[in-house]
């Protein structure tokens, strides 16, 4: 016990955590939802957004030196034809 002017209080070592009794009355601890998305769906999209960054760094990254930004990204999405793919003259 330690003691601060007229009030005795216990040590913290004396007591036990508060996470344990907290957990024995099956609370949560400090959990929020303030960070997370709040639906599947956000978490699908945002999910489609960090792939399609991905694959797109990659493919700009593999690209030959005459292939432009412009034509990747065409590849990327599917849309490129021969003329894109082809080197430019």
């Amino acid at each position: 016990m330690v003691r601060l002017g007229n009030v005795m209080k216990v040590a913290q070592a004396d007591k036990p955590p508060q996470q344990v009794e907290a957990m024995r009355q099956g609370q949560t601890l400090h959990q929020t939802s303030k960070g997370a998305p709040k639906s599947p769906i956000r978490m699908m999209l945002g999910g489609f957004v960090v792939i399609g960054t991905i694959a797109y760094l990659t493919l700009y990254a593999h690209k030959k030196p005459e292939a432009t930004a412009l034509d990747v990204a065409k590849v990327t999405t599917g849309t490129a034809n021969t003329a894109n793919t082809r080197p430019h003259k």
